[in-house]
């Protein structure tokens, strides 16, 4: 058993990095050649779906990075027991999908601006 300054100790390490890598998402989900643009700066349908899909990674980046952080902690105060250590791993699942949505989020745009045209 740990004691809980230690778990503590390792779940903020853990978090930080955690963030920095969410805080990147956004900026790494506009497409090769379009930067992110002010809302006067739209002129075109393409670029407002391109800046909703972009808010939407970070968001999902972020909310996954959330469970992510919730389950580890999860994980590490569970201290043995098995229903708490399950509860953590479906935390941990859920933050997964969520990052792995998040990194389609450019993908599902080339979709949709196929529909749109």
């Amino acid at each position: 058993m740990r004691p809980r300054i230690t778990t503590t100790l390792l779940a903020i390490p853990l978090t930080t990095a955690a963030l920095v890598a969410a805080s990147a998402l956004p900026a790494a989900a506009a497409p090769p050649g379009m930067a992110i643009t002010t809302a006067a700066a739209v002129t075109s349908l393409n670029q407002v779906i391109t800046n909703i899909t972009i808010w939407i990674g970070g968001l999902l980046g972020g909310l996954a990075t959330l469970l992510a952080t919730i389950g580890g902690v999860r994980y590490l105060l569970a201290n043995g027991d098995p229903g708490e250590v399950i509860k953590a791993k479906e935390t941990l699942k859920y933050a997964a999908i969520g990052y792995g949505v998040a990194v389609l989020a450019p993908l599902l745009l080339t979709i949709l601006k196929g529909f749109v045209g």
